[in-house]
């Protein structure tokens, strides 16, 4: 019988800065697990989260990795984890105490809750300051209506752009030439324009 036709269980490692692997076939024992590859890292206080077919998870504490290298063609480097069975109260405060670095504006994660929080997202005061002056310089040279609505749409996706993690500098170019073209929109436009770098 080989070692892969034992790995009938399915496993995840959750990392302490909440990076999480992919599903692996493991063997879950009452004592350790084994795990037959070295694709994942895994490091003392990871936690392995078992899905049963049951529809039920049972989470462990890694004690003790366990990694050998591969001794030959027949057995390939490996993990026989030493590990702590947890229950609900410490699987809870465990995950709990995951890290997860974001970045960017109104970024966020959601383990199994409501999310109640609001989100400020400050641009640049140069660049809110001419997004106004945009918008006053096409109600002061746009005449129809219907042409200052479609560039106020326009302006809404410039400043969107500036809100973002990444504001796009082909986005931004696109957008300020389909401004109506007037000397003063134009010039906000530029510099609005060198505000992103690359």
């Amino acid at each position: 019988m080989s070692f892969a036709s034992m790995m009938k269980d399915k496993i995840k490692v959750l990392k302490s800065d909440g990076q999480e692997s992919s599903e692996l076939s493991a063997s879950v024992q009452s004592k350790g697990i084994y795990l037959m590859s070295s694709s994942v890292l895994i490091e003392p206080n990871d936690l392995i989260q078992r899905k049963m077919s049951n529809g039920g998870t049972e989470t462990f504490q890694v004690l003790d990795p366990g990694f050998h290298e591969a001794i030959g063609r027949n057995m390939p480097a490996h993990y026989q984890m030493k590990v702590k069975k947890l229950g609900l109260p410490e699987t809870e405060k465990a995950i709990q105490s995951i890290t997860y670095n974001l970045n960017g504006n109104n970024t966020r994660v959601n383990n199994d809750s409501t999310d109640n929080s609001t989100n400020v997202v400050k641009i640049n005061n140069d660049v809110a300051e001419h997004i106004t002056m945009l918008r006053d310089e096409i109600k002061r040279l746009v005449d129809s209506t219907e042409k200052q609505n479609e560039a106020f749409e326009i302006v809404d996706a410039i400043e969107g752009q500036f809100e973002s993690a990444k504001p796009s500098k082909a986005v931004l170019n696109t957008l300020i030439n389909s401004l109506p073209s007037a000397g003063s929109i134009a010039s906000i436009g530029s510099f609005l324009l060198s505000c992103i770098g690359g």
